[in-house]
């Protein structure tokens, strides 16, 4: 899976974590060696026409090819952030609609790699959107979502970390 098709470059959009910067490790906490939580994440600088925003996060360097961590969709554009630990719900009321992982989860599942297997890369791709709604199901693929967002993107943001298993 790639995301590359759909990312444009988003003038001003930023997307950061209180908990890490980017490029740094990735915290614990939110890893499965912690809580298995999803970190917290603020943006600002979104496209003025921006209606909904789709999140995906995803690992390029798992040893079977781009895992996918998070899929969280129909974000409201009146919001700047989501706080640590949104619920692994199929619908979060005022937050959006969740998506399965490469898990076979709904929800976030964090980093997570083979021990043996050295430090991964995890990037969060926030992805700005002209439409409320993807008009998706909760449940679906991140193939599907950015199916779905394919020429309705009007910027993107990244933010990404590191971990490695000790």
């Amino acid at each position: 899976m790639s995301v590359e098709y759909v990312l444009r470059e988003g003038v001003g959009f930023r997307l950061s974590s209180p908990a890490f910067g980017d490029g740094e490790a990735i915290p614990a906490r939110y890893t499965c060696d912690g809580a298995d939580v999803s970190p917290p994440l603020e943006w600002r600088g979104a496209p003025e026409a921006t209606k909904s925003y789709a999140l995906i996060m995803y690992d390029p360097d798992a040893p079977r090819g781009t895992f996918i961590h998070w899929v969280l969709y129909d974000i409201p554009a009146s919001r700047s952030g989501l706080p640590e630990g949104v619920p692994s719900r199929a619908r979060v009321a005022g937050i959006g609609v969740h998506g399965v992982n490469d898990f076979r989860r709904i929800g976030y599942g964090g980093p997570c790699p083979p021990r043996w297997h050295g430090e991964h890369r995890y990037f969060f791709a926030l992805h700005a959107l002209s439409v409320e709604s993807l008009g998706l199901p909760p449940g679906v693929t991140a193939d599907r979502v950015l199916a779905a967002m394919k020429g309705r993107v009007l910027g993107h943001a990244l933010l990404m970390g590191r971990y490695r298993r000790g």
